[in-house]
């Protein structure tokens, strides 16, 4: 079942006929009294009267004739149509839903927590209505399901890999979020306009052995970093020594200077000066 236009005339037109025929209506029963005429004029005014409705903005009307489908109205303002159509009101409005805080494992099999915020609307009020028994509570659960099964198939953090971790690429995970949950809304007739993470962490019973391994990560990648420097730092004051002939080094003098150096640069803490006046022989 997909949606289509339903039957509708703009109110105010429908209002001012109205208004025309009782005007008409009173001025027979002033000079003519009631008569047959009359009365059936007066019978289908007020017959027609159920079939004026009002439809806000970014709402809709999803109308049904018998228990059959006859069409939604997205018409803003007063409308009238046929007054035994059964109307009922939905939003198309943008909603948020974020979901609550669960505990799943990871593709490393790590246990985390994670959460998500689903931006949506009704993109098809009839598969909205009729597809499905509550299609806020559809959009719920669907959503959180979607997002264990995502959250399944990545890993918390890259740990000095390419692959695509939760942690480090939210634009790519976001995506497929994006994607998994709107292929299960679908059949609801809704529309995800944005779906992201809001809440990522490891499980309390393994974060601190993460957060310590995160750390020594970062140490180590620092280390790198240091010694690449220091080894580049060394390599440029050895040639320019070389290259303005201050000085003339042998091998032996050479590797003490680059010892010195590297202890310098690659310490922790600040280093103190030995001023050596003897012979290295």
């Amino acid at each position: 079942m997909h949606e289509k236009k339903g039957f509708s005339i703009n109110g105010y037109s429908i209002f001012a006929v109205l208004l025309v025929a009782l005007a008409f209506i009173v001025g027979q029963a002033v000079v003519n009294n009631i008569n047959f005429i009359v009365l059936l004029v007066l019978a289908v005014a007020l017959a027609a009267v159920p079939g004026f409705f009002m439809v806000q903005p970014n709402q809709a009307k999803v109308m049904t004739f018998f228990g059959s489908y006859v069409g939604t109205v997205k018409d803003n303002g007063l409308r009238w149509t046929v007054p035994l159509f059964i109307r009922r009101n939905i939003s198309l409005r943008v909603r948020n839903f974020e979901s609550n805080q669960m505990k799943v494992n990871d593709s490393h099999g790590n246990p985390i927590e994670i959460a998500t915020v689903v931006v949506w609307s009704v993109d098809d009020t009839a598969e909205a209505v009729f597809e499905v028994e509550d299609y806020i509570s559809f959009v719920n659960i669907q959503s959180e399901s979607a997002l264990r099964n995502m959250a399944i198939s990545y890993p918390y953090d890259e740990h000095g890999t390419d692959e695509i971790a939760l942690r480090s690429h939210p634009k790519e995970v976001s995506e497929a979020l994006k994607i998994e949950i709107q292929a299960r809304l679908e059949k609801a007739g809704v529309k995800v306009q944005e779906a992201r993470i809001s809440h990522l962490a490891y499980a309390p019973e393994i974060a601190h052995a993460m957060l310590q391994r995160q750390q020594a990560s970062a140490i180590i990648a620092a280390r790198r970093l240091i010694v690449d420097g220091a080894v580049g730092m060394v390599e440029m004051a050895l040639k320019q020594l070389s290259e303005k002939e201050i000085v003339e080094l042998d091998e032996e003098r050479k590797a003490a200077m680059v010892s010195n150096l590297l202890v310098v640069l690659c310490s922790d803490k600040s280093t103190q000066p030995i001023v050596n006046t003897g012979s290295l022989y």
